[in-house]
């Protein structure tokens, strides 16, 4: 069973359930909207680093996620990023072989989700994430970056038993 990263509840407003989680250490691959960074990711923690260690896979994998129509086309990049063992330092992480995989520290934080079941096509995590930002929005709750699905299921489950998740750091 795949460990998944620890977090706190610290509230709920409506569906959104906010959390704080201790900070991170994620392995990241830059692709053009697909999962082609997985096989890339998959490689690192199964011993393409300078440790030619294997490291545990971790849920959830943490894509990001496109915004259409609420912000400037900066780039037609997205991430996708597996979490480190909890409890890691980024000295304590090996560096990767291929350098397309970064390996990126992410402080403590709090987060506000959305949980929905099924593959996670676009249009449902966009709904989920316009649902996300109205109920922040309502609650006015200050939203920080940008918003990021995040997803718990190796891929041959069946969608209707995956479980994913949209988050967006805040700041109450």
């Amino acid at each position: 069973m795949t460990e998944t990263i620890p977090y706190e509840i610290t509230g709920t407003a409506g569906e959104i359930e906010f959390r704080k989680y201790p900070a991170l250490v994620l392995a990241t691959v830059d692709s053009a909207g697909d999962d082609s960074g997985f096989n890339l990711l998959f490689a690192y923690i199964t011993g393409n680093n300078t440790a030619q260690n294997t490291l545990s896979m971790t849920a959830p994998v943490i894509t990001s996620t496109k915004i259409p129509m609420t912000a400037p086309v900066v780039s037609d990049t997205e991430s996708m990023s597996f979490v480190m063992p909890p409890g890691k330092n980024r000295d304590e992480i090996p560096d990767p072989l291929d350098s397309r995989v970064r390996i990126v520290p992410v402080p403590e934080r709090e987060v506000a989700v959305i949980t929905f079941r099924g593959s996670a096509p676009q249009e449902e995590v966009a709904a989920a994430e316009m649902r996300l930002r109205e109920g922040l929005e309502k609650a006015g709750i200050e939203q920080v970056g940008e918003p990021f699905l995040m997803r718990y299921n190796a891929p041959w489950i069946p969608g209707f038993l995956r479980h994913n998740e949209v988050g967006l750091e805040i700041k109450r």
